[in-house]
């Protein structure tokens, strides 16, 4: 068998509140509650995010999504209509724009705890 990442924990303030945000932007499935603590966001049918509310300080982590064209611009839409702020580079200032610099399409934005996401359409980190 081949090995797969099948979940990961996300430290959060408030877990259902980042739990709630993440899934509504990619439109996937979560729940209040799951196995344990966590507020676990489904992202495929392989992967879950398990929210869970830490002391500070906490470790910031960056997740990248790769997801086809069509649910970038899904994604991007519903970040314009939150107004949340995103960035063509992961650590440029926020300006609106997307990166497609790399063979695809490129976002980054930060959630309330100081995560960093990004979305993209074709990886750069598997060329082949």
């Amino acid at each position: 068998m081949a090995i797969q990442l099948d979940h990961l924990m996300v430290p959060a303030r408030d877990k259902l509140r980042s739990a709630r945000l993440l899934a509504e932007l990619l439109d996937v499935p979560w729940s209040e509650t799951g196995i344990g603590p966590f507020a676990p966001v489904y992202l495929n049918d392989g992967l879950t995010l398990d929210f869970d509310e830490w002391g500070e300080p906490f470790p910031l982590l960056h997740f990248c999504f790769r997801v086809s064209p069509e649910q970038f611009e899904a994604i991007l839409g519903r970040l314009k209509a939150r107004g949340i702020a995103y960035r063509s580079a992961v650590h440029g200032p926020v300006d609106y724009r997307v990166d497609s610099e790399h063979g695809g399409a490129i976002v980054y934005w930060n959630e309330p705890d100081g995560h960093q996401w990004e979305m993209l359409t074709v990886s750069y980190a598997r060329q082949a």
